[in-house]
Order: C-alpha cells, then sequence, then structure tokens
C-alpha cells in the first residue's frame, strides 16, 4: 500500500473545483450543439435585422459608424452571457431545488458560482468570437484584432457585469420568480455600451460604459494596451474590481437573510 493511499483520500481544493465546472461547459456544449449554434443563429438573425434594416433606413450614416456597432454588439453577446451565467443559473437551481446542495459544499456556494460564472464566460468568448467572425463577413468591415488586448478590456468590462449577476442571483434567492425584472436589464446593457457616445465623464463608472470605450479604440483605432493612459486602465481595474465586490456583497447578504427567513431551499 502506497503512502497516498494509507493517508486516505486527498481532499479536493479549488483548482479540481475549476477543472471540474471547466469540464462540465465542456460537456454541456459537446453534448447538446444544437443549443450553441441556436444561440449563434439567434445573435446573428438580430444583428442581420439590425445592419439590414438600418442600411435601408439610414443608408450611408450606418455604413460609416458600422465598425463602431460591431464592436458594440461583440461586447453586448460577451455581457450577456455573463450576466446570465450567473443570475440565470442560480435560478434555475433554485426552481430545481438543487441550491442547498452547493451551499453545503466544502467551498460554500458562492465560489461555486462565481467559477461556474467564469467557465460560462470562457464558452461566451468562443461564441462570440464566431459571431464576430460572421459579423465582419457580412458587413465586410475590418477591425483591429489585437487579441491580447481585446481579452484583457472585454474581461475585465464584463466583470462588473459579473457583479451585477451575482446582486442579481442573491435577489433570486430570496425572491424566487424575478425572471422578467432580470431579462429586462440585459437591454439596459445596451445603453451603458453606449454611453460613451454621450461625452458625459460621469458615466464612466458605470458598469461597461469605459470598457465600450476602450474596446472601441482598441478594434476600430488599433491602440494597444500598454498605449492607453494609465489612468483609463485604472479606472476600467477600479470599475471592473468595485461591481463584483459589490455584487458579490449583495450576494452573500441575501443569502443569508434567506437563511434566517428559512426560505434558502423554498420555492
Amino acid at each position: 500500500m502506497s503512502a497516498d493511499e494509507a493517508s486516505g483520500p486527498q481532499k479536493a481544493g479549488y483548482y479540481h473545483l475549476a477543472r471540474a465546472v471547466l469540464y462540465r461547459e465542456f460537456l454541456l456544449f459537446v453534448r447538446y450543439p444544437a443549443n450553441a449554434i441556436g444561440g449563434i443563429v439567434i445573435s446573428l438573425f438580430f444583428f442581420g435585422v439590425l445592419f439590414y434594416g438600418g442600411r435601408m433606413l439610414a443608408g450611408q450614416a450606418l455604413t460609416d459608424s458600422i465598425e463602431g456597432i460591431i464592436v458594440g454588439y461583440f461586447l453586448w453577446t460577451l455581457s450577456v452571457g455573463a450576466y446570465s451565467s450567473i443570475s440565470n443559473d442560480i435560478g434555475s437551481e433554485v426552481q430545481w431545488g438543487t441550491l442547498e446542495r452547493h451551499v453545503m459544499t466544502p467551498f460554500g456556494f458562492a465560489p461555486v458560482a462565481l467559477l461556474k460564472g467564469a467557465a460560462k464566460v470562457v464558452r461566451t468568448f468562443l461564441i462570440s468570437s464566431i459571431i464576430l467572425g460572421a459579423m465582419l463577413l457580412i458587413t465586410g468591415t475590418r477591425l483591429e484584432l489585437h487579441v491580447g488586448t481585446i481579452v484583457v478590456v472585454a474581461s475585465l468590462s464584463i466583470l462588473s457585469v459579473l457583479g451585477l449577476g451575482f446582486a442579481a442571483g442573491g435577489i433570486t434567492v430570496l425572491y424566487k420568480r424575478i425572471g422578467n425584472w432580470l431579462n429586462l436589464l440585459q437591454f439596459g446593457f445596451v445603453v451603458l455600451i453606449s454611453a460613451p457616445a454621450l461625452g458625459v465623464p460621469w458615466l464612466k463608472v458605470l458598469p461597461l460604459a469605459h470598457g465600450s470605450d476602450l474596446l472601441q479604440r482598441t478594434m476600430v483605432d488599433g491602440v494597444r494596451l500598454w498605449e492607453f493612459p494609465p489612468a483609463d486602465v485604472a479606472l476600467l481595474v477600479a470599475v471592473a474590481v468595485g461591481y463584483l465586490g459589490l455584487g458579490y456583497a449583495v450576494f452573500q447578504a441575501s443569502t443569508r437573510r434567506a437563511r434566517r427567513l428559512g426560505v434558502l431551499g423554498d420555492y
């Protein structure tokens, strides 16, 4: 008998949890390809309506701004995927009656939800990249695709959305069925992504607004990460960490209140 066998089973760590969650997302992706393909088709359908319908109505005005529209739509698909990855997942756990099983894990429910959200963001990145390539082919547009800068800026941008997803998930634990309100917030992302066009400085502290501006400058103007002013990068990081921390705090407070009220596992 080896020393490892004599000492008994090894305690699982966060590395094992992250690997299991990523593997789960991979299995869901490959075993249900129709659902993944359907999401891509629906996203491209709405973009086609936006592009061809807008070209009929606006003509050259739409053509002149098509780069910004593509970048904004790309960020919107990422944001919706990141937001729904936590809020909808927690809502599903509440409906299925499996929420308490997650709470009772050695890791706690919040770390499990966060890693599941991160895994879904990885999948969303892959799907949104496919959508981005299709949009470029449809419109015949060329963008500056500096992958490293795009990944860093987009990831920091949607961290704030993960925070909103955490807050929405915590409220779902308390009030159970609030799906209509959660879906409404997704359309608010369009306003946040469009905020840089308004030229109002204080809007930069809102989720997605500053990240949308930097992503536009990266993909349209070709600005690299190290070419941004340090203050812009610092603000992007501060907004991402701030909203993620705030959302996490709301989630923790909501789950504690649900425990006190005895409604954690009710539906």
